[in-house]
């Protein structure tokens, strides 16, 4: 299974950019979305130090409600494994 983490465009140095998302940040290249013009602020999906997609701040917060219900979820399950 593969996982895209969306993160807000903090700084764009070249081909790279400087990103953050939940207080973690990384530099990503951003090779694969030459076609698009980016600027600070834009949030964008990051796979393996890949940003491969330009979306909305509505389309990230609607994955990161998703990926925290899934975290949620998870815990509660190994919670369960536990008792």
């Amino acid at each position: 299974m593969c996982l895209a983490i969306p993160m807000q465009v903090v700084a764009i140095d070249g081909m790279n950019a400087h990103c953050e998302a939940k207080g973690i940040a990384r530099v990503v290249s951003l090779f694969l979305l030459q076609h698009e013009t980016l600027q600070p602020g834009d949030m964008v999906m990051i796979h393996v130090g890949y940003a491969i997609q330009k979306i909305t701040r509505d389309e990230a917060r609607t994955a990161w409600a998703l990926y925290d219900e899934m975290l949620a979820a998870d815990e509660l399950m190994r919670d369960a494994q536990r008792a």
